[in-house]
């Protein structure tokens, strides 16, 4: 079967885990137990090899739909025919209701009778490991790998199931109104037989009610609501409740070109994508995750021991060796290959990190609860460690590999590591390190003098330059330039002309910029078309960053839902869904609303 568009998926999950549900009725991507443990299904990368969970209708011709149930994270894809219309409902209950991590799907006929075939093809160990499957009742079927992990999971049905060359498979037909459950979970954590139907329902009731009342509790009101609410969701989906950390993406391998190279494991925990994420949440009121996170940086500070830094990556629990290889029996998303696991750029030195970090903890000390002195002590050090060496070259943002260069991006945010640190000890009245203030300003009046072209009136993406970089779209966003400065304002329009095309955005000319000889045709970044519209917006430029704003909307997949980037036909590309894009939303959204509602106010009291 030939690949899905990336754009054809929804996500589901329940704070451990995700999985991946495709317009065609299957469930073709998910990591389990957690996110970056290995795959169970992951056709998304290798269609024959990499284990599928499929549940179609048998139309001969039938159309398909995709939606979310308002407000939730529960997932209806509907099948429509003239011999009838079929809907499954999939979800994962939330690990705050329940133990253990279990996948849900719900079959039901809407109109006429409806005979379906379900086939469950786990491949566990990301496809290396073989297993073994039993039926320990007509509705019940045991999956056992023959990898290290011993991981077992269990299929109940709540109609009769078959063994077929080693998965489980089952066609059944159902009238109007009635409904079929499958349950696949952790063997210990599976209901007793006599208590299925009533807890597929349960569940399902309980997990709808969780994402309703959480979007509820968000203190957004404005413009765009339904949108901004489907971008939190996703963010909460991709937090850990059991660590607290806030992983990139839920998906590896995925291409940033079809047939290209770059194709990374984001299922981490990036200080940077993290530290952005607190901040959407804490402009939205949910502290409780943005408090999450805090504990779980203060944990990784706790545990820098020997080193002299923090680690710009870790797993979920704080693992910091993150050995990046191959996935050699993988072909890729559309044969793009090679498929990586692990990450390298998890050695890599990006100096930026204490920039968004410090920023997200002046956030959440000001608006969400004051950190500890302890905490403070933490990041004392490392802020210390920067003041002693911020003035090395680094991969930065991007993470390029072809070699660390002095970037306008580290630079800036080393002054902002500086800069909130000095506004945090001042606002708590804690001793501060004297020589944070001269570093601050030697490293402004350097952005200044040393990354500004005077002949292309810009700030180059490092000094000698000849390219400007779309991470510079941060500087009037983090508060260093006002966004209605003269340098600023014709930067922006050095940026226009280099990497803006419409609505969307380049991070950089590739070519010139960030060689790192890997194949592969780049595509607009996503959260830098956002920021570029939260840019206009500041700058007073509002009807320019709502038409933009609105036009990126139209780039969404029917769900809502963005990659990482997109290519020459507007196609998603890289992982998917990606934290940043989605963040990078939220923050536009907001901005651009309060910018509308100052103008409108001020016409109000200027006409009454």
């Amino acid at each position: 079967m030939a690949y899905q568009p990336i754009a054809n998926y929804g996500i589901i999950g329940d704070l451990n885990t995700v999985a991946l549900s495709g317009l065609n009725g299957r469930i073709d991507f998910m990591c389990f137990p957690h996110f970056d443990s290995p795959s169970v299904f992951a056709a998304l990368l290798d269609d024959e090899r990499g284990g599928r969970f499929e549940i179609v209708p048998l139309f001969a011709e039938m159309k398909s739909k995709q939606m979310y149930l308002p407000d939730t994270n529960v997932l209806l894809t509907r099948f429509l025919s003239s011999e009838g219309v079929g809907e499954i409902t999939d979800f994962m209950p939330v690990e705050e209701q329940y133990e253990g991590n279990q996948l849900v799907r719900r079959v039901t006929t809407v109109r006429g009778e409806v005979t379906y075939e379900m086939s469950c093809m786990p491949r566990f160990n990301y496809g290396r490991s073989g297993h073994n499957v039993t039926l320990e009742s007509e509705t019940s079927a045991l999956f056992i790998s023959e990898g290290d992990d011993g991981l077992s999971l269990r299929l109940t049905s709540s109609v009769p199931l078959q063994i077929r060359n080693g998965d489980v498979v089952a066609k059944f037909t159902l009238a109007a109104g009635k409904a079929a459950d499958f349950l696949l979970a952790h063997a210990e954590t599976a209901p007793p037989p006599e208590a299925f139907s009533d807890f597929i329902t349960g569940s399902l009731f309980r997990t709808v009610n969780y994402w309703k009342a959480w979007v509820a509790s968000s203190t957004y009101r404005g413009r765009w609501m339904e949108t901004v609410n489907r971008s939190a969701l996703v963010l909460k989906l991709l937090t850990s409740f059991r660590f607290g950390a806030i992983i990139a993406a839920p998906t590896f391998g995925l291409p940033e070109s079809i047939g290209g190279k770059r194709n990374w494991d984001y299922r981490y925990t990036w200080i940077r994508d993290a530290a952005f994420t607190v901040y959407a949440f804490m402009c939205m009121g949910y502290a409780k995750e943005a408090g999450s996170f805090m504990q779980w940086v203060e944990k990784m500070c706790q545990d820098v021991k020997g080193r002299s830094r923090l680690g710009i990556m870790y797993g979920i629990d704080g693992t910091r060796q993150l050995e990046e290889y191959n996935l050699e029996h993988f072909e890729g998303y559309c044969k793009s290959s090679p498929v990586r696991i692990g990450n390298d750029a998890y050695g890599q030195l990006q100096l930026d990190i204490f920039g968004e970090l410090m920023d997200a903890v002046y956030i959440f000390n000001k608006h969400g609860e004051p950190i500890s002195y302890d905490f403070w002590k933490d990041l004392e050090r490392q802020v210390d460690w920067l003041a002693e060496n911020w003035q090395q070259p680094d991969e930065s943002i991007w993470e390029v590999r072809g070699g660390r260069r002095d970037f306008l991006y580290s630079r800036l945010q080393c002054w902002v590591a500086f800069d909130r640190s000095i506004k945090i000890a001042e606002q708590r009245s804690f001793p501060i390190n004297g020589k944070w203030r001269s570093e601050r300003d030697t490293i402004f009046k350097s952005i200044y003098e040393q990354y500004w072209d005077n002949d292309r009136q810009a700030f180059m993406q490092y000094p000698g330059a000849s390219t400007v970089d779309a991470s510079s779209l941060v500087m009037p966003l983090m508060r260093f330039i006002s966004p209605k400065d003269p340098r600023w304002l014709s930067t922006l329009r050095r940026i226009e002309d280099e990497l803006v095309s419409d609505s969307l955005v380049y991070r950089y000319r590739p070519e010139v910029a960030a060689p790192d000889g890997l194949i592969g045709r780049e595509g607009t970044f996503s959260m830098c078309s956002f920021w570029y519209v939260e840019c206009l917006s500041r700058s007073g430029q509002l009807e320019k960053a709502r038409f933009y704003f609105e036009k990126m909307l139209g780039y969404a997949n029917h769900l809502g839902l963005y990659s990482e980037q997109l290519g020459f036909e507007g196609e998603h590309l890289g992982n998917f869904p990606q934290a940043f894009t989605h963040l990078g939303l939220i923050s536009a959204a907001l901005n651009l609303d309060q910018q509308l509602n100052d103008v409108r106010n001020k016409d109000v009291n200027y006409h009454s």
